[in-house]
């Protein structure tokens, strides 16, 4: 067994990160799966539930990447905190502008990719993974192509 996944099973932080990220993906598809049905006062209440989760996600993430480079977790946790409240005022129409929080959470998959890839704990290949991701949903929120695939 490789040294990362050892030091990932001791550390209870690594797996309450884990377990948090699950939450957050299984509260996202719940809520999809409702606002699919035409069921938007639940969509948009598990909605708000999943942004809770990826926001508590956001801090641990902070916690976990601050040894690798303190100011650039911080500031990867503004810019995910920032596509959270986007996210939430957007489910209420309070939102100034018609910004995608997909587009804050592209680039903070970027940082947090660049942030893997530099830390000792987490294997490269996933952080080159992540900052791909982020690259792909910047790339398909860019106005151009958002137009071009909605047609």
């Amino acid at each position: 067994m490789n040294r990362w996944i050892r030091e990932a099973l001791r550390n209870p932080n690594a797996r309450i990160t884990g377990a948090v990220y699950l939450l957050y993906f299984l509260t996202a598809i719940f809520a999809e799966l409702f606002v699919s049905r035409k069921l938007t006062v639940y969509g948009d209440a598990t909605n708000i539930v999943a942004y809770l989760f990826y926001s508590i996600l956001t801090l641990l993430f902070y916690l976990m990447f601050k040894p690798v480079s303190k100011g650039l977790s911080l500031f990867a946790a503004f810019v995910s905190l920032g596509g959270c409240a986007v996210g939430v005022l957007g489910l209420f129409s309070l939102a100034p502008t018609q910004i995608s929080p997909l587009l804050f959470f592209g680039f903070y998959c970027l940082l947090i990719g660049y942030l893997i890839f530099r830390s000792t704990f987490l294997p490269r290949i996933l952080g080159a993974l992540m900052a791909f991701a982020g690259l792909g949903w910047l790339l398909f929120m860019s106005p151009p192509i958002a137009r071009d695939l909605s047609l």
